[in-house]
């Protein structure tokens, strides 16, 4: 089949939204299915454009995924106003490349960001496109959840588009039963119109490989335990709680647990800047690292974290880190609430602590610490229990099997 589909984010960045369209996307293809992708610049988390390219539209075949790269307004991932500027741009930049496209057999439109998922409702009221939506964020929730400061007019107003969005849909896949649950209880969607399709591990990035000497040795981590954060450094993220807890290591002499923030975002300069006023040698940041050397970071950590604000949205997500920690055999210590909660318990690939709970994440993080059959253990779960049963391969065949009944 011809599929469009609608994504703010995609290769080269790295965070969780480019990572699995990209992977669906190039599965797709390998399966014999046609797959132009709208997209901008990449740009995140600093709204600055990568190297090689530039803010323009732009034609660029990536594995033989057609990539068409659009002109927005570009702003670093942190403040309301100019991010709902660069939200606004891609939508309307979007609409106005594919409003005269040929009609694809089907358009899948992404969120986050919200506006991205809306202009696939304009492409089918204006098109006749036939529409599948993706839920990976629920808004207006989630602008409220991280403090970002936006009229409540403004957030009336998405609320209202929101309706509109799921309402046009023919179907809405989404990343995990809490968001499934929200939308059916909150917002009214008949559960027939829901579908779930779950991150997973991409087995040719992520899988158990020995620590990297070369990395020990140059960040003088040798002889370390080290606890690694990868990913966007942001409001939501709540990272501040590493700073608590590396104080309090510090302060129990625990001068061989490290902790280490690989990636870029809105709090990560003031994070670095407190880190250093307060003397906090046990954490480095060490900024954003290519995608393809993010697997080494985990294997040459000994547990990975994973962390949000303690907010009752967060409740419904189901974090990456998750499965790229299985893939690699590494236990995942995570202050997430609700479903992703539960993933991990289930799954006893990792242990929970309460989200902005410092004293709770040190005792869990300790424990680990203390118990490497613990670790091992919990590692090996992972790889068993999700790398197994999650996979890019079986999910994106799964997807195809969903688009399959909406395409006529």
């Amino acid at each position: 089949m011809n599929i469009l589909f609608l994504s703010h984010y995609y290769f080269p960045e790295g965070n969780a939204a480019a990572t699995r369209v990209s992977a669906l996307a190039g599965r797709w293809v390998k399966m014999g299915h046609k797959v132009t992708v709208v997209t901008c610049a990449p740009n995140v988390p600093n709204g600055k454009v990568y190297s090689g390219y530039k803010n323009k539209y732009t034609l660029e075949d990536i594995e033989g995924v057609k990539v068409i790269r659009i002109k927005t307004f570009i702003a670093a991932n942190k403040g309301a106003f100019k991010r709902i500027l660069n939200f606004l741009s891609y939508m309307f930049s979007a609409f106005g490349t594919c409003l005269f496209m040929k009609k694809p057999d089907i358009i899948i439109a992404t969120s986050p960001q919200f506006f991205c998922g809306f202009c696939g409702t304009l492409l089918k009221w204006f098109r006749g496109f036939p529409f599948v939506l993706e839920i990976r964020d629920i808004w207006p929730e989630s602008i409220s959840a991280v403090g970002a400061k936006v009229p409540g007019i403004g957030l009336k107003f998405i609320s209202v588009l929101e309706k509109l969005m799921y309402k046009s849909a023919l179907h809405i896949v989404t990343v995990g039963e809490g968001y499934k649950q929200k939308l059916t209880k909150e917002r009214g969607v008949p559960e027939s119109k829901i579908s779930i399709i779950m991150n997973g591990v991409d087995s040719t990035l992520y899988y158990p490989g020995p620590k990297n000497k070369e990395l020990l040795k140059q960040y003088n981590l040798e002889g370390k335990f080290i606890c690694s954060y990868i990913g966007t450094i942001g409001m939501a993220c709540g990272l501040k709680v590493v700073l608590e807890a590396a104080k309090n290591l510090k302060t129990k002499g625990k001068n061989d647990i490290v902790f280490l923030l690989i990636g870029g975002g809105a709090t990560k300069e003031d994070l670095e800047n407190q880190a250093k006023a307060e003397h906090l040698d046990n954490i480095l940041f060490l900024g954003l690292q290519p995608k393809n050397k993010i697997a080494s970071w985990i294997n040459t950590s000994d547990i990975t974290l994973a962390h949000l604000i303690k907010t009752d949205l967060f409740r419904t997500v189901m974090p990456s880190k998750i499965f790229e920690s299985a893939g690699c055999a590494k236990p995942i210590l995570l202050g997430v609430q609700g479903f992703a909660e539960k993933f991990v318990k289930d799954n006893s690939c990792g242990l929970c602590f309460e989200p902005e709970n410092a004293q709770d994440l040190v005792e869990k993080l300790l424990q680990l610490y203390e118990n490497k059959e613990l670790c091992k253990t919990l590692g090996e779960n992972g790889l068993k229990n999700i790398a197994t049963k999650y996979n890019r391969d079986s999910q994106a065949k799964k997807y195809i099997e969903i688009l399959n009944d909406y395409v006529k």
